[in-house]
């Protein structure tokens, strides 16, 4: 039998749900992508929660949430404990969607799925592999080999190929055929006939229209609006497409001159261009080759804002503005902000260029025709003060005194209250035994004359049945030393660059200038995490500002995924991620022009893709060696083998190898040319063998007889042509 591969979607088949499938690769589970969509639900991990624990390795593909959203709370809630597998773009750029969703939910609610230092705590499981690395799994993946290609759509977007024997399985969605400012295409059309590919249909019913007459649109529409005194909204996502959008404004305001102020509000807005500074090499090769030769870095923006917070943003210069604001659902962030702002004012533009996720506010404007009024609900987060922080502190005090436990004992004909030891900050006051008044802990232990008996417990410590009392575990480090003294461990010194990044963070911000405060007493709270409470208002919003969608979201077309599907031509095809209407459509034109065998599984129906070929492993015996006749090939030594598979033998028949043996009547075999010849090499050895040679208009003559020269035919390999010279050449 071939190796064994089974795909079973756990969400994002036919839908627009955020992608997450199941692999497995005799019986290696591989965790394709672990998306979420920006409202959090719950139910859509239903059937991802029972199969996280048994997860081998995870692999990621982009950056954003709807590939790796619900990574962190699976890794910190389900019980995800596999190694992430993604390139370097992908786990910093991904760090800031999952920074920026914390930041942006604990600023306006209680959001408790996951902290910030769940975040950390999962990325840094995590291997970064950069394009076209061969990496090979060990334990009980041996014999695997992953290797990340790039797939264009967002920074680090990368296509997996997995490979077992000689079977090939790649993982390529969103891909992008399109070279554009800051990324270049993607290199799968240079796969053929891999064994199984698994790909999305969710462009498969939409054709793009050309790039510069879209980016003219896109100018012209934006330039409209702020000569009519409007501000234009661009909801983008964290640090995804929005890198293209920002480029693309920078050229343009500085051929044109344009002063009108350009911001980009986010809680990371910061770190996320720093990480684009740093992964230039990441990015198309016209940035590569501009920073090599002048040193020029495109990420060294002359007209954009950086703004983390709604008080930057408002020192911006007033009159009209261009703002990219997170998140591009509108599901929470300052997009979502700024749209109850600037939706009722007319000469106001909100420009979408990507399609709403399923069940989102962006989806519900970017219907046709769109609604003239919605209602949104928002959620402001305010610090308690006065009574209610008098209520909230005496609310506190009551739940930490039912916590402790006093015990009264008898000692020696006394009552002596017993104190039993807690973790954390001692309680301001707790219930004296027998329910009189409150009274103070540090007092009673300091002034009570009766013995007071207290237990220490420690989690995981169980004192040993033959000692006389517990007794605290002695573990001991024995240092090497050699004559120099103790010898240490130089990586124990390096600091790390997240531990670097987190000291950078605490450090304290800035005085600010003339008596100012570095930030509002709102902010103050939620940072230090003050006592606060979540005001809850809904808002009817007339919507008379202009609404328009434009697609930047720079995956491949239908018309572009079909040619890049025929070009593969996959011996077995699986599609996912797309409408039910798309994927039906794609699957019935890949079955009449791509090939026979293609599947469009459900959500949890596990489909069988393993290969009909079988592969084995043979050993080639010294009987057959001994008969090889190798030839030189450069560094390579090339032969013809004849032989007979045989049974198993010995101790090889535990490693599933079976032995070569030679064959007792070889066939003959015709010459065959191997490697590349160079013309003016085969010149000296036809020398060597006494025929004169020489060059004339790049075919080289063999006297008056014969010339050689190259032909290029129609497949990518050279090949060498003789012909007859006349006696007119």
């Amino acid at each position: 039998m071939g190796t064994s591969v089974q795909v079973t979607p756990l969400s994002g088949a036919h839908s627009e749900a955020p992608l997450c499938y199941l692999l497995q690769v005799d019986g290696f589970r591989f965790l394709l992508d672990c998306g979420w969509t920006d409202s959090f639900d719950l139910a859509l991990l239903e059937p991802l929660k029972g199969v996280a624990p048994t997860i081998d390795a995870v692999l990621l593909s982009y950056p954003d949430t709807m590939h790796l959203g619900a990574y962190t709370y699976a890794f910190a809630k389900l019980g995800l404990q596999a190694t992430m597998y993604c390139t370097l773009p992908v786990h910093h750029m991904g760090q800031m969607y999952m920074y920026d969703h914390v930041l942006s939910r604990k600023a306006v609610s209680n959001f408790d799925l996951f902290t910030l230092d769940d975040v950390d705590t999962a990325f840094a499981n995590s291997i970064q592999l950069k394009y076209q690395q061969h990496y090979q799994l060990a334990g009980k993946g041996e014999g695997m080999t992953i290797t990340p290609y790039a797939a264009g759509h967002l920074l680090g977007g990368t296509i997996w190929k997995i490979t077992k024997d000689t079977e090939e399985i790649i993982y390529a969605v969103d891909f992008n055929h399109r070279k554009e400012r800051h990324l270049n295409k993607t290199v799968l059309e240079n796969f053929v006939r891999p064994a199984v590919l698994i790909t999305d249909a969710y462009n498969a019913l939409n054709n793009q229209p050309q790039r510069k007459q879209r980016d003219q649109e896109f100018i012209d529409m934006i330039l409209k609006v702020l000569r009519a005194d409007g501000n234009v909204l661009l909801p983008v996502e964290t640090a995804g497409r929005v890198l293209e959008l920002i480029l693309h404004l920078e050229s343009n305001w500085a051929h044109q001159r344009l002063s009108y102020p350009v911001a980009l509000l986010t809680n990371v807005s910061y770190s996320t261009v720093e990480f684009a500074k740093s992964l230039l090499e990441w990015m198309s090769d016209t940035i590569a080759r501009s920073f090599g030769s002048s040193r020029e870095n495109s990420f060294l923006l002359k007209y954009l804002k950086l703004c983390h917070d709604r008080k930057e943003f408002d020192e911006l210069p007033s009159g009209p503005k261009v703002v990219f604001a997170s998140m591009a659902s509108l599901e929470s962030g300052f997009a979502r902000e700024l749209f109850v702002e600037w939706a009722t004012d007319s000469r106001n533009l909100v420009l979408f260029t990507e399609r709403g996720q399923m069940g989102t506010l962006a989806k519900k404007l970017q219907a046709e025709p769109p609604p003239k009024i919605v209602k949104v609900t928002m959620s402001q987060k305010i610090p308690l003060t006065g009574e209610e922080l008098q209520a909230y502190e005496e609310e506190q005090r009551l739940k930490i005194a039912a916590e402790q436990e006093v015990i009264p004992m008898e000692e020696d004909g006394h009552s002596s209250p017993k104190v039993k030891a807690v973790t954390g900050p001692l309680p301001l006051s707790v219930a004296e035994p027998g329910g009189g008044a409150p009274m103070n802990v540090e007092g009673l232990l300091a002034t009570s004359e009766a013995p007071l008996h207290r237990q220490i417990l420690i989690d995981g410590f169980t004192a040993s049945d033959k000692t006389a009392a517990p007794m605290f575990p002695l573990y001991e480090n024995p240092s090497d030393w050699d004559e120099y003294g103790e010898v240490i461990n130089p990586d124990d010194y390096v600091v790390k660059e997240q531990e670097l990044m987190d000291y950078q963070s605490s450090q304290p911000a800035p005085p600010a200038a003339d008596g100012e405060e570095n930030t509002d007493p709102e902010a103050e709270a939620i940072l230090a995490d003050r006592p606060s409470k979540v005001v809850v208002k809904d808002y009817t919003v007339q919507v008379k500002c202009a609404l328009y969608y434009m697609d930047f979201e720079g995956r491949s077309d239908g018309r572009s995924i079909k040619n890049i599907l025929a070009h593969v031509a996959p011996i077995k095809l699986v599609l996912v991620h797309g409408s039910a209407e798309a994927t039906e459509h794609l699957r019935q034109h890949c079955v009449k022009n791509v090939c026979r065998d293609v599947y469009a599984p459900r959500i949890g129906e596990t489909q069988d893709v393993t290969s009909d070929l079988c592969a084995y492993k043979v050993r080639l015996t010294e009987r057959l060696m001994s008969s090889v006749l190798f030839r030189k090939l450069g560094d390579y030594e090339v032969a013809w083998v004849d032989g007979v598979i045989g049974s198993q033998e010995g101790s090889q028949e535990s490693e599933g190898m079976l032995p070569l043996l030679p064959s007792e009547t070889p066939p003959p075999h015709k010459s065959v040319f191997v490697g590349d010849l160079r013309l003016a090499d085969f010149k000296q050895l036809l020398a060597t063998k006494g025929i004169q040679a020489e060059f004339a208009g790049g075919v080289l003559r063999c006297g008056d007889a014969f010339a050689v020269r190259k032909v290029k035919p129609a497949f990518p390999a050279l090949t060498k042509e003789w012909f007859p010279c006349s006696s007119s050449q």
